[in-house]
């Protein structure tokens, strides 16, 4: 996944936007999907590790995967105070966690899911439904508006994302548009709470 982040510049700019705004910030929509208890949460794309580091601290056990190593420094850097677990690791494939065979309560996939063309995200869905508990769930972001010059992004809508993830077995729990937390002119957002059809929902907190 090519993610315009591949200079130490470039990562340390995506970085000090991602952590200008918090995580109850940006998933404010999608907050009382969030476990509880302390759970296992695989947190992909997880750039300056923002979301994993509010996680951890809430008592979870979390995996960062992120594939650009200047990020990964930085995150490293930033949550020193966190035991978060970073892993080089990307979609569609995650052949890294595929091979230690990991399963996770929740997934976290926040402005990711946009850098993969239609192709890649039928493959990764069906990877990350493997990489479910069978009480697990998902949280996932879609992006809409202009693409910024010289990112890889693709447009995705919910109709479609819903689709894939009944295609590969997940029942829709929640669904929210919203602006987007930076203010951008033209971008707004569609969160998605998506679980395992058939399975008895996580504990989660109250609304």
């Amino acid at each position: 996944m090519a993610s315009n982040a591949g200079s130490g510049e470039e990562a340390k700019a995506l970085a000090e936007q991602y952590e200008s705004v918090t995580f109850a910030e940006v998933h404010r929509e999608v907050l009382h999907l969030f476990p509880s208890r302390p759970s296992t949460v695989l947190d992909v794309g997880a750039g300056s590790g923002r979301d994993a580091a509010a996680l951890t601290a809430r008592g979870h056990r979390v995996v960062a995967a992120e594939p650009t190593a200047e990020l990964r420094e930085l995150g490293r850097r930033l949550h020193a105070d966190q035991e978060i677990e970073w892993l080089d690791d990307a979609l569609p494939d995650l052949p890294e966690l595929t091979e230690q065979k990991r399963r996770f309560n929740l997934i976290l996939l926040t402005a990711v899911w946009m850098h993969l063309d239609e192709r890649q995200r039928a493959a990764a869905m069906a990877r990350l439904v493997g990489l479910l508990e069978s009480e697990g769930r998902m949280i996932l972001s879609l992006r809409h508006g202009p693409v910024p010059a010289g990112r890889r992004m693709f447009p995705v809508s919910a109709e479609e994302t819903v689709g894939l993830a009944r295609s590969h077995g997940l029942d829709v729990l929640h669904q929210a548009r919203r602006e987007d937390p930076h203010g951008r002119p033209g971008v707004s957002w569609t969160y998605l709470g998506l679980r395992l059809a058939g399975t008895e929902p996580l504990h989660t907190r109250p609304t």
